[in-house]
């Protein structure tokens, strides 16, 4: 075997290849150390999270539907409400039955959440427990 050495036998010329065997072996050693290291890094508590489950809606006659429109506007099963006092009113006088229905929330797309976040606050001070959202089963559309 024999080796080529600049400045042996006349040949001058500076050696334009790249030695990628340094380079490799760094590489490959970074990589282990990151394989060792990313599942210590990655410890989280142990906790049980819930299980998802989707049931659908069983309506019952005296269960109540409050809507909230793009708009802001509150309707109390298919009566707008005119204000917040009025809707507190409500809620209080159902609120009082036994057993007590249940609202259920259908909130637009489009309402700003402080619509809806007002019409969530109104129905707890009025004191109903039971409180839902009614939303669209997602058919797969993106």
């Amino acid at each position: 075997m024999s080796m080529s050495v600049p400045g042996e036998g006349g040949d001058d010329k500076a050696m334009s290849d790249i030695n990628t065997t340094p380079l490799v072996d760094v590489m490959l050693v970074l990589l282990i150390i990151f394989l060792i290291t990313i599942p210590v890094i990655t410890q989280t508590i142990p906790v049980e999270l819930p299980k998802v489950a989707n049931q659908p809606t069983k309506t019952k006659p005296e269960n109540i539907t409050v809507a909230v429109n793009a708009d802001g506007e509150v309707f109390w099963n298919q009566a707008k409400v005119p204000n917040d006092q009025a809707l507190l009113d409500l809620v209080k006088s159902v609120a009082v039955q036994d057993p007590q229905p249940e609202i259920h929330i259908r909130g637009d797309s489009q309402a700003k959440f402080a619509a809806i976040g007002r019409t969530i606050y109104l129905i707890q001070r009025g004191g109903v427990i039971k409180v839902g959202f009614i939303t669209e089963p997602d058919r797969g559309f993106r």
